[in-house]
């Protein structure tokens, strides 16, 4: 089922979903079903899996530092399809713009459509760990707004080099994502909201934000957007902070502000365990607000653990 008709039957209820990562390769899937299995009392309708983007790695051979490009968490879709097998559950697998060209996005929309895989989450992707700026793949698009049109014309039968007369198209519900405290790279919050109006003016469905642990930034936010004319469900993504460095690293990675009083409450913990409880509380409040408010989804960026999301679930849900 489409997370929009999802969205319809649940008649105004806010929903529990979350996003998990690909094992590493080499790792049994049976870690995922293990953080996964204590979420599914919450009923999630939907569950989102990222996809890793390649990267270099270095092997010895002879003394000699051999570079290689690797893809350290592949099988997204394959985890889709267990997930759905498994759950009953639908999985939305996300699709880059780097790392893949765009008849590899194709073949893999292809295959979505096959596993019968609903929804896809279509995104532009970070730059690779060596680069300092995001660089397009030889052949690939550039930005998210190339992949949703892409994506919405497989929806209508035109492949990239060719029209398929058909009465079997795809009919992939898009996700895309969207920044309230804007993208990094962005020079302003209104010009990063003309560019999610341009991906849903060319068929995204619904929008899933970045982490933020402000509510207002996200109700501003949704308001800006409606105000440009952005219809479409617009999804809150919460992540609790669970480490101490967490202070340094997501404002560095993300560009994202923490509100004074999280930064004091985590500053003040003796130990890591009391930063996740600091976090857990704080996520809480933040999705009571957020529920209270009447958002459809309450979409948590997991990262592959399960305790604390369920201790926050627990408390809300």
């Amino acid at each position: 089922m489409k997370v929009t008709d999802h969205i319809t039957k649940a008649k105004g209820k806010t929903l529990f979903s979350f996003e998990i990562i690909p094992p590493v390769k080499g790792r049994s899937i049976q870690e995922l079903y293990d953080n996964i299995d204590p979420l599914m009392e919450f009923e999630p309708p939907f569950i989102d899996v990222t996809t890793s983007r390649e990267e270099y790695v270095y092997i010895d051979k002879d003394g000699l530092l051999d570079k290689k490009l690797t893809r350290m968490r592949p099988g997204t879709v394959g985890i889709c399809a267990s997930i759905m097998h498994k759950y009953e559950v639908d999985a939305i697998p996300h699709v880059l713009c780097g790392g893949f060209t765009r008849e590899e996005t194709e073949y893999l929309l292809v295959d979505c459509h096959y596993l019968g895989i609903d929804n896809v989450m279509a995104l532009r992707g970070d730059a690779m760990k060596e680069e300092k700026y995001f660089t397009p793949t030889k052949g690939g698009h550039p930005y998210a707004t190339d992949l949703v049109r892409q994506i919405k014309r497989l929806n209508c039968g035109e492949y990239l080099h060719e029209v398929v007369e058909t009465d079997h198209c795809s009919d992939f519900c898009i996700g895309v994502a969207g920044y309230p405290e804007k993208h990094m790279e962005a020079p302003s919050l209104q010009t990063d909201l003309k560019w999610l109006k341009k991906k849903v003016d060319l068929g995204a469905d619904y929008v899933v934000t970045q982490m933020f642990f402000d509510n207002q930034k996200y109700f501003d936010f949704v308001k800006a957007a409606r105000e440009l004319g952005i219809e479409v469900p617009i999804i809150p993504g919460i992540k609790p902070i669970a480490v101490k460095r967490h202070l340094q690293l997501l404002p560095q990675v993300f560009r994202i502000d923490l509100p004074q009083e999280l930064i004091d409450a985590v500053e003040a913990c003796k130990s890591n365990q009391e930063v996740r409880a600091v976090g857990i509380e704080w996520a809480i409040q933040q999705s009571r607000e957020l529920k209270a408010a009447g958002v459809p989804v309450l979409h948590y960026y997991s990262m592959g653990k399960s305790d604390n999301i369920k201790a926050i679930a627990k408390a809300v849900f």
